[in-house]
């Protein structure tokens, strides 16, 4: 029936407003133990599960990037998940049972017995990306690379592999325990190479250095190639 299709495009759409705020916010830490660690939901449940841990009173990460989506009749701009399938969670530990009963959630990621900790890095590194109105999507995983520093702005101290697409510099940061990346778009004059820890550590960073130049060059028109 026209009449109730069009309800429940509507109800979706509020739906969808009331969850993104979550999507988008962490709360304070709320003391005891600080680790992150992560959930993993149901098919595009990431919001709902957001909102209703957030409701609960914990301390809740959600990254999301915008992506354009095309149907015959119109475009729309859509908040995805960076990392589909998961709701990073900061503490709360001691209160599995009231995660686990959450509608939505398939279970938490363990590491052998324990539950599998994120370094705070990695979850802070995602969040500067995400909050400072970078372009950011997803990436496949990398886990070694030309590793750089960025030196300004408000990725300042970020540190990731460097790639480039196109004329552009990509900053890819990784979530090890989930094997999942993300790229971020930055000027290559941005960022420094990282010291490698190898008897061949000049060359390495010499090559790096160069290819943060070439990079920096062609994006200002002067390289070609």
């Amino acid at each position: 029936m026209p009449g109730r299709a069009i309800w429940e495009e509507w109800k979706r759409h509020e739906e969808e407003q009331k969850l993104m705020p979550i999507s988008l916010n962490t709360g304070a830490s709320r003391g005891g133990d600080a680790s992150w660690w992560a959930v993993y939901t149901r098919h595009q449940h990431e919001k709902s599960v957001a909102e209703m841990l957030s409701t609960k009173g914990f301390d809740v990460f959600l990254p999301l990037y915008e992506s354009m989506r095309r149907w015959k009749d119109r475009n729309k701009m859509l908040s995805l998940p960076l990392f589909p399938c998961y709701v990073f969670v900061k503490g709360g530990l001691t209160r599995k049972l009231q995660v686990v009963s959450t509608p939505g959630i398939h279970m938490i990621l363990y590491r052998g017995e324990q539950v599998a900790s994120i370094p705070e890095s990695e979850i802070e590194a995602i969040r500067a990306a995400v909050e400072g109105h970078y372009r950011v999507e997803p990436h496949p995983f990398l886990k070694c690379g030309d590793k750089v520093r960025v030196t300004r702005g408000s990725l300042e101290g970020v540190e990731g592999i460097l790639v480039r697409k196109k004329n552009l510099c990509r900053l890819v940061l990784s979530v090890h325990m989930l094997a999942q990346s993300v790229a971020v778009e930055v000027n290559a004059a941005d960022v420094e190479p990282i010291s490698a820890h190898l008897s061949n550590g000049e060359s390495a960073n010499a090559d790096i250095r160069h290819f943060v130049e070439r990079s920096s060059q062609r994006s200002l028109g002067l390289v070609n190639g």
